[in-house]
């Protein structure tokens, strides 16, 4: 009895480990939905749940139970004989505990199932939930709806049944064993022995087999519409193929046919003593699914190899319509251009909005200088660099700008009350043009310091960033501990007391205690710093809070932060996908594939306050219009989001390179160049660090050719597969007017247009340029090379690469150089301005804005090029000089010879068209 009683001490003390501190996360959850006003989604969510657990459980312990305790009424033997041990006893069990498993049996595997089907809640509410499509597949005129919302749920309830009817069967049959309900009978004139079960057992497995018949025929009928949203037989497109549809189709109708006769035949078996029908169904369904599969592959072999275009054409057109349109490549805009205009200074001059936001800062010299300039204190952190464009004194510019947040690891003195108490928030951001470099090359910072001290007509009046992309861990606000504000001259620092409205109160006793039993310590507990007022900040990283918030979206990887209104917020981008859209060919990631994608929603998240919105941006996306069903409220419409962040929006990163992927073979929409490969791109690719990396798509300002106004867009170029001179350019633009737009610019096929390989070769092969940085690295110094950007300008090109020098005992990276490469002439000069100079004369430097300042601020003077002339402030147009026509010269020459030496004759007469003109300008500068 003493043991009985420490036995369930022992199991109530592990029930309570286990379950108080899951009820203290469940309800400080949901204080912190309540908080930030989604207790709506928090209760539809835990709603859910609970409704398809409770039904779950219910159907499997129903059926699970109902049909063991029938087989377990066969038992009337108190003790069950298994055999004899060693000494020739017998080994028994006894009958009543093996009739008692039924219930805790089916309880277990009950509430595994339904643990197993709560998991998808959301599948359950979109099929009660779903918005239409208004488009059809090709193949059974089907809404997609049908295949994205209801046949899911539709396999997942056959699924589930079947295990059910499964374990059943299993379970009974075991019962029917054990109770002796099978009859082992010899058969006259016969070696093998009769087995008979008694009719009750026969009956009860016959309609328990004829069950499973009719979920595999039930299987079998949603194989049909299957096809469609699963991998093809044929290598050339996704979803149901010829040999899909003429022979595994057919086929599978048959099966259907076959398996239902099966289930009556199964019936039969159960109310007759006779033992062929069983055998008949079961022969029957894998002969007819062993034809199939062999009627199939001879099709795919015999009929459609020998004529596959011919066969295929129909599917892979329904393939291209059905991927563009997944994608959201549908509507792309595809416009013809020459790539071979030749560009005056006039052509510069008159793109100067475009020349002055070519981006030379990269991402990471520029991350790690302003680590070095402006982080202030080891406890600050730059965490990324986020481009956007701005209106600055009235100039539409190009800046990138990162947040300085606080970084709790590298506090020199860890502890409940600086970690939680003093040490709360980040400070004010750095923010600069990506064009503009000081005389030290240095970036030019508009915002910079603490306080923020601004150089423009921005302003950050509340530079506080409680919320952000590192912070994560909880802290204690409006205590009577005074917080960290930031650092003042000397030894001072300015404190603060949170006046924002983030946060769950955290003044009462309770709560103190669940928030103890939640974080695992007792100092929220027992700290005397806590008065009535106080609130506790946890979720704080944007990518963890929208997530918990919204689980059923997909996130871009990189929220961005913006200034509005004198305020700092984060803008995090967010999609709907899904892997079940007809015909579509799926892109795998790390999550799992998906074959349908829209960035559909925004979530502006308040860096003080906390505040998290989801606005509905594409509000014809059914997938979207489904979750604003599920969850009324959740998502605002896109009106009502501020101006001024609207005007921030950008086109996602993720998405355009998902889309740019998929364009690389989607482009071509004739069935027969498809069919052969013959148009395929791919991204450039560039060695870096002796390995060839993908080109990233870049956000600039340009001006694009057709247009009249320069606007904010994302960019990439294309190269043949398998070669390197250029075929096309995509961007996707962002300004409101023409927000989320892909337009394509294709070269002519006929024609050689150097793509950013060819062009970084022949930058590595320059006779300035190679010696010169071999000499930096000899000396102390490494040298970092930028990304290689294509502008477009008119209907010819521009190449630019910055070249950063960083000292061997320094970390901050120097803006040393500027390559500019057009058509075959190279370039490097101290700044853009003085590059461009060098090539179209040094007009451009009166005309463009100045990107080398001086320290102060003001512009500095142009220095001369080497091989150019000084850039003037005013006056005529300057030719360049003898000497620079005479080093262009030698440049085409030698390039000519080396191309005579490879046998390219393309190129060779290329290269001597081009020197021929410079002979022509030189010989006019002569007269």
């Amino acid at each position: 009895m003493k043991r009985r009683g420490l036995t369930t001490l022992i199991l109530l003390a592990l029930a309570l480990l286990l379950l108080v501190p899951s009820a203290g996360v469940f309800y400080t959850d949901w204080l912190w939905f309540q908080e930030l006003g989604y207790d709506g989604v928090f209760l539809r969510t835990l709603n859910a749940q609970t409704m398809v657990f409770a039904s779950t459980f219910a159907a499997v312990f129903l059926v699970l139970f109902f049909n063991l305790r029938m087989a377990r009424r066969t038992f009337n033997r108190p003790h069950i004989v298994l055999g004899t041990n060693i000494d020739g006893r017998s080994i028994a069990i006894d009958g009543r505990r093996l009739t008692g498993l039924a219930l805790p049996v089916a309880i277990v595997i009950a509430v595994l199932m339904a643990f197993s089907a709560a998991r998808d809640w959301l599948m359950w509410l979109s099929y009660f939930n779903a918005a239409p499509f208004n488009q059809t597949d090709a193949l059974f005129g089907r809404d997609v709806s049908f295949y994205v919302f209801k046949l899911p749920v539709l396999q997942a309830v056959r699924q589930m049944a079947l295990i059910t009817l499964g374990l059943s069967l299993v379970g009974s049959g075991l019962y029917y064993v054990l109770s002796g309900s099978f009859l082992i009978e010899a058969r006259p004139n016969s070696f093998w022995p009769s087995l008979r079960l008694v009719p009750m057992a026969r009956r009860h497995l016959g309609l328990l087999i004829a069950g499973i018949f009719g979920l595999v025929a039930w299987g079998a009928w949603q194989q049909v519409y299957a096809t469609v949203i699963a991998a093809s037989t044929a290598t050339v497109t996704f979803g149901a193929s010829y040999a899909d549809t003429h022979a595994r189709l057919p086929f599978l109708w048959v099966q259907l046919v076959v398996l239902a006769a099966g289930a009556v035949l199964a019936v039969l078996y159960g109310f007759t003593r006779r033992g062929w029908p069983l055998v008949l169904a079961v022969a029957s369904y894998f002969i007819v699914s062993l034809a199939g599969g062999i009627y199939g592959t001879f099709v795919q072999r015999f009929v459609v190899e020998p004529s596959e275009l011919d066969r295929e054409g129909p599917y892979i057109e329904h393939n291209i319509e059905a991927t563009r349109l997944a994608y959201g490549l549908n509507d792309v805009e595809e416009r013809q251009i020459s790539g071979d205009a030749e560009l005056t200074a006039q052509d510069i001059i008159s793109n100067a909005a475009t020349i002055e936001n070519v981006r030379l800062w990269d991402h990471q010299p520029l991350l790690q200088t302003f680590g070095q300039m402006q982080e202030i204190r080891t406890y600050y952190d730059f965490n990324s660099v986020d481009n956007d464009r701005y209106l600055i004194n009235g100039k539409y510019r190009q800046i990138m700008l990162s947040a300085r947040e606080l970084n709790s690891d590298a506090l020199q003195n860890r502890s409940f009350q600086t970690e939680r108490l003093i040490n709360t928030h980040g400070y004010g951001l750095t923010l600069g043009p990506v064009n503009q470099v000081t005389t030290e090359g240095q970036p030019v910072l508009f915002i910079r310091d603490m306080p923020p001290v601004s150089s423009v007509d921005l302003k950050v009046d509340q530079p506080s960033i409680y919320y952000g992309e590192l912070s994560n861990d909880y802290v204690l606000v409006k205590t009577r501990q005074l917080e960290f504000h930031y650092p003042r001259a000397g030894d001072d620092n300015e404190m603060t007391t949170y006046d924002g409205t983030g946060g769950v109160p955290v003044g009462s006793l309770m709560r103190r205690l669940l928030f103890s039993i939640r974080f695992a310590t007792t100092n929220i507990l027992f700290t005397d710093q806590i008065t009535a007022e106080s609130r506790i900040l946890f979720h704080r990283r944007v990518a963890d809070r929208v997530r918990i918030l919204a689980p059923f979206l997909t996130y871009d990887r990189d929220p961005y932060l913006v200034v509005a209104d004198g305020r700092l917020f984060w803008i995090q981008d967010a999609y709907t996908t899904t892997a079940n859209y007809p015909y579509a060919t799926p892109i795998m990631r790390q999550g799992g594939p998906f074959n349908y994608i829209r960035n559909s929603v925004k979530v502006v998240v308040d860096a003080f306050h906390g505040s998290t919105s989801f606005y509905l941006a594409e509000p014809t996306d059914p997938l979207a219009l489904t979750i604003a069903n599920i969850f009324p409220g959740l998502l605002k419409p896109y009106a009502d989001m501020p101006a001024d962040l609207r005007a921030h929006v950008r086109y996602p990163e993720d998405i355009f390179q998902y889309q740019t992927a998929v364009y690389q073979t989607y482009h071509m929409t004739n069935p027969t160049v498809f069919f052969s490969k013959e148009d395929q791109w791919q991204i450039p690719t560039l060695d870096v660090d002796r390995s060839s990396v993908p080109m990233q798509p870049y956000y600039t300002i340009m001006r694009l050719p057709g247009e009249k106004q320069p606007e904010f867009i994302q960019m990439l170029p294309f190269t043949p597969r398998l070669k390197d001179n250029l075929s096309a350019w995509m961007v996707a633009r962002s300004d409101p007017e023409h927000y989320g737009k892909l337009v394509v610019f294709q070269f002519p096929k006929q024609k050689l247009v150097f793509g950013p390989k060819q062009i970084a070769g022949l930058i590595n092969q320059d006779q300035v340029i190679s010696p010169q940085v071999t000499l930096w690295n000899q000396q102390g110094s490494q040298v970092i090379w930028g990304t290689l950007l294509v502008i477009p300008i008119n209907e010819s090109l521009l190449y630019v690469r910055p070249l950063y020098l960083r000292a061997s005992e320094g970390r901050i990276p120097e803006l040393k150089r500027v390559i500019v490469a057009y058509q075959s002439r190279i370039v490097m000069a101290e700044t853009l301005t003085q590059a461009l100079a060098q090539l179209f004369g040094s007009s451009i430097a009166a005309a463009l804005a100045p990107d080398r300042l001086s320290g102060s601020g003001t512009p500095a003077p142009v220095a001369a090029s080497p091989g150019g002339p000084a850039a003037a402030a005013a006056g005529p147009t300057v030719e360049p000089t003898m000497a620079a026509l005479v080093a262009e010269m030698r440049a085409h020459w030698n390039r000519a010879s080396e191309a005579l030496r490879q046998g390219n004759l393309a190129l060779y007469a290329d290269e001597m068209k081009k020197a021929e003109a410079v002979l022509a300008r030189m010989e006019k500068i002569r007269k």
